[in-house]
């Protein structure tokens, strides 16, 4: 491995709030039932670009300040502010406030950042902290010319779908170019029934937080568990940023659908359920003492094709929405049962729960769930394990469109980009990426609990390859 470099400084150089160009008139626009469904957490997400020829680092930011105070007037929303309404529920507040835009520099290059570990190079230095907006931005100059462009977002408001539609849309507007999609914010299509109805099965994935144990409600770690966490440095979170070769996905898919029982429905078993049952499995085998205990896996779905359901009019409704649409479905098996079994029994058992999750109704379901329990907001099972359960969960989200070949905004295609989400949740989470070399390849973000990363790279190294600038060509 190259060396690497983790000790640099970064210097913020400029701070500013970019406004849309063409303020709208001030409104409140209500959460959708969906987005109610999300705790207040941030993403981020980071591009990284070698030296262009022809621009330098204040022109560049010239060109993304220009481009996004144009892609404001389409996305509002992020421009505004979340507040309370009368019944102590978020909104957003449409006020034009304007997203933080912040400049910085790095005494470091682009070949020399460690991208296999983030928590040192990019959490708090790369990809700025979110404040009072909905949206921050940072670009970062590096040694030699290299820059990163860095958002932190709101969960609340916005899903990777919507996020990766307003990134899109602001590197076209650099560009000159007509948006290839106009956000909608019509959240009618997201309106419960009336009378509301939903299936049982939407009540074991989802609860009211008074169903929690207290005092996590928020499902946010205390600073009472990191204190606790230092006592044993395998039980701290961690991230990691991998990359996968596309014969290994194909292996693991290979594997997922290899015949183990004739009862077992044989449709092929997609490249993300094998991942998944790998992944699972590959935690189970860490848990050497508590074996007759339950092990979570879920995979977050998105609603946007289920409630589309082959209907074209509903597709030009959906399509453009931005919004959370957003469902995470889980399965848990005993430790011991997935050691045992092979990865092809592991897959048909992820198949079996996405099903559940996977349909028109199921989304309506949710929709008129969260409407019968309002004003109090539920959360998604999977994300409440609490530390004391002792039980290992982890929620695996596809972001295979993530647009990293369209952030060009005319000096050329990122070397590199991820989400980055080391939220603070009990449970794990994992993010795979395509590559941006475009080779079938993933990359692979990761946070775990350091002692479950360390056993994934003991036992599956054939699988999981550390990121360098090597497999980037940035030497």
């Amino acid at each position: 491995m190259m060396h690497v470099k983790r000790d640099f400084e970064v210097k913020l150089s400029k701070n500013e709030v970019v406004a849309p160009v063409m303020p709208i008139q001030e409104n409140r626009l209500p959460l959708s039932n969906l987005d109610l469904l999300l705790p207040p957490v941030d993403v981020g997400v980071f591009f990284c670009y070698k030296k262009p020829e022809n621009f330098t680092f204040e022109s560049m930011v010239v060109v993304l300040k220009k481009a996004l105070t144009q892609t404001l007037v389409s996305y509002h929303a992020f421009a505004g502010e979340l507040v309370k309404n009368a019944y102590g529920e978020p909104e957003l507040l449409c006020n034009n406030r304007g997203v933080d835009f912040v400049e910085a520099m790095a005494d470091i290059e682009l070949k020399d950042l460690d991208l296999y570990n983030p928590d040192a190079t990019v959490e708090g230095k790369l990809v700025p902290k979110r404040k009072q907006g909905l949206l921050a931005i940072q670009a970062t100059q590096l040694k030699r010319g290299g820059m990163v462009v860095a958002c932190t977002f709101s969960h609340q408001v916005a899903d990777a779908y919507s996020a990766n539609m307003f990134l899109i849309s602001w590197a076209e507007m650099a560009l000159s170019k007509p948006l290839s999609q106009i956000p909608s914010f019509r959240r009618s299509i997201l309106f419960p029934r009336d009378p509301t109805s939903y299936d049982v099965s939407v009540g074991n994935m989802y609860v009211p937080i008074s169903a929690l144990p207290q005092p996590e409600a928020d499902d946010q770690r205390s600073d009472a568990d990191d204190d606790d966490d230092d006592d044993d440095d395998d039980e701290i979170a961690i991230s990691r940023i991998y990359y996968i070769k596309s014969d290994r996905i194909n292996d693991l898919q290979l594997l997922a659908n290899t015949e183990n029982d004739s009862s077992c429905s044989r449709r092929k078993r997609t490249k993300l359920e094998a991942f998944s049952a790998f992944l699972w499995k590959m935690i189970a085998i860490g848990e050497f003492t508590r074996t007759d205990k339950f092990c979570r896996l879920g995979i977050v779905v998105d609603g946007r094709t289920r409630l589309i359901n082959g209907d074209e009019n509903q597709a030009k409704l959906i399509e453009p929405y931005f919004g959370n649409v957003l469902s995470i479905p889980f399965g848990e098996k005993k430790i011991k049962e997935l050691k045992e079994r092979p990865l092809s029994w592991i897959a048909n058992e992820i198949h079996e729960f996405l099903d559940a999750a996977v349909t028109k109704e199921h989304f309506l379901g949710l929709i008129d769930w969260v409407e019968v329990h309002r004003p109090e907001p539920g959360r998604a099972k999977i994300y409440c394990a609490r530390a004391s359960e002792d039980e290992p969960a982890v929620v695996v989200s596809s972001g295979q469109h993530f647009p990293v070949k369209k952030m060009n905004f005319g000096w050329g295609e990122p070397c590199f980009g991820s989400y980055h989400f080391p939220w603070r949740g009990k449970s794990g989470y994992v993010m795979p990426m395509p590559s941006p070399k475009g080779n079938g390849d993933w990359i692979v973000y990761m946070h775990l609990l350091k002692g479950q990363l360390e056993l994934i790279e003991n036992n599956a190294a054939n699988v999981f390859s550390p990121l360098t600038s090597e497999y980037l060509c940035l030497n």
